[in-house]
């Protein structure tokens, strides 16, 4: 039997991360999977006192055997003060040092696959860290060039050609490049979902798809000549699709993913379907990484009500995947 053990950094201590880390860990779990929950021990031992629940015991080294559930400190930054709620420099430290400590622990093969609680980017800038998030500094850290962030529920999965940009920005910075990227990486993703056919929907950017140019020509003149770049390779690819019609589309079974243009034309449709069960998986990178697809929700931290239900499903999503063969591997 294949026994996963899957690393889960606190993330900004000041934030939820470690109470519904700690609440999902806590949970029933399969009698082979571990869980080592990466942090300082009294960040853990807080979010145990805000919830109600005993932490699992501590571990010096990764040297196995580990228990089912365990803590490790990896003691690469002080611990942070305790201000729940608060954007701090020194709780952004902490959540740098954790994350850095799992990657090279998957890359050393003592983790198979790391689940990250929600960071504050701009708890980041503040402490001068030069990544804005997550996606780019596992990139930088397992030197990938190309990736892609995959948002999905149980019923919608979405990849985006463009990320974090102001919306203004969203058409200057689209490309055929990032496109053609977006799918390849669900053509190579999707199989190790489950998922053989890979049939992908492509996003229009303007309303009708620019209605033969009357509203936009992005469709004309990046979109489809993208997607035609697509089709030359083999891969299975429709559009581009009108935004208020492709997710229905989805929802009914034309397709096993969608690539949207931009943050929120994906994200409002999947969070709409699945905001308590969403899930975040980085796509290119050699190592496995998931995350719950909420932020840091810095008005109950510290509160004992955050609710769990998408660390958890993080969790078994990344508990899966890891003992699949990843294609960037």
């Amino acid at each position: 039997m294949i026994t996963p053990t899957i690393g889960i950094t606190a993330g900004d201590a000041n934030g939820i991360g470690p109470e519904v880390a700690l609440r999902a860990a806590r949970r029933p779990q399969p009698a082979n999977r571990r869980l080592v929950l990466i942090g300082h021990r009294d960040v853990w031992e807080r979010a145990g006192t805000a919830i109600g629940v005993a932490v699992p015991p501590e571990r010096t080294t990764l040297d196995p055997p580990l228990p089912r559930r365990c803590t490790w400190d990896p003691d690469m930054a002080p611990p942070p003060r305790p201000r729940p709620g608060r954007v701090q420099a020194d709780a952004a430290r902490a959540a740098y040092g954790y994350i850095l400590s799992a990657v090279a622990a998957a890359q050393n093969q003592r983790l198979d696959a790391i689940v990250t609680a929600p960071i504050s980017k701009a708890g980041f800038q503040l402490a001068g860290i030069r990544e804005p998030g997550h996606t780019e500094l596992l990139a930088c850290l397992t030197g990938t060039r190309r990736y892609a962030m995959m948002l999905f529920g149980d019923r919608i999965r979405v990849v985006l050609a463009t990320r974090h940009l102001p919306l203004r920005k969203v058409a200057d910075a689209l490309t055929a490049d990032a496109i053609v990227e977006a799918v390849e990486m669900l053509v190579r993703g999707l199989p190790w979902m489950g998922f053989r056919r890979a049939r992908i929907g492509v996003c229009a950017l303007n309303p009708h798809a620019g209605d033969g140019g009357a509203l936009g020509t992005e469709e004309r003149t990046i979109i489809g000549p993208a997607l035609a770049r697509c089709r030359r390779r083999g891969w299975n690819v429709a559009g581009p699709i009108p935004a208020d019609a492709i997710f229905h589309q989805h929802l009914v079974g034309r397709y096993d993913a969608v690539v949207a243009m931009y943050h929120d034309q994906g994200l409002g449709p999947m969070k709409m379907l699945s905001f308590e069960r969403g899930v975040n998986l980085t796509l290119g990178l050699p190592i496995v990484r998931t995350s719950p697809d909420h932020g840091t929700a810095y008005d109950i931290a510290g509160q004992g009500k955050a609710d769990p239900a998408s660390m958890a499903a993080a969790i078994d999503w990344a508990a899966r995947l890891a003992i699949r063969p990843n294609p960037w591997a």
